[in-house]
């Protein structure tokens, strides 16, 4: 035959694949991929739950204003500033 690019068939690719050696023990096999990659994912969404966790924590953090609150500073700025005239108002 030719010297050039050739047809590869199936029966190519079935012999080639079982000359290839098996993997040494060092070589990464289809379990230890599986579980890197759940790990992978595990560590993802632990990640993901921790920031979540500590967003939700953070606005839940502060409380709700108080309109009781509120009105007790309106009453006392309003107490300050009528003093305040009053002093203004007072003869020296």
């Amino acid at each position: 035959m030719s010297d050039g690019p050739s047809l590869e068939t199936y029966a190519n690719h079935a012999n080639a694949a079982s000359s290839d050696p098996q993997p040494g023990p060092g070589a990464p096999d289809a379990a230890n991929d599986g579980m890197a990659r759940a790990l992978t994912f595990v560590g993802v969404a632990v990640v993901a739950a921790g920031l979540v966790y500590a967003i939700v924590r953070a606005t839940l953090a502060r409380p709700p204003a108080d309109p009781t609150t509120e009105r007790i500073q309106q009453l006392i700025d309003e107490a300050n500033r009528l003093l305040k005239q009053l002093d203004a108002k007072k003869p020296e």
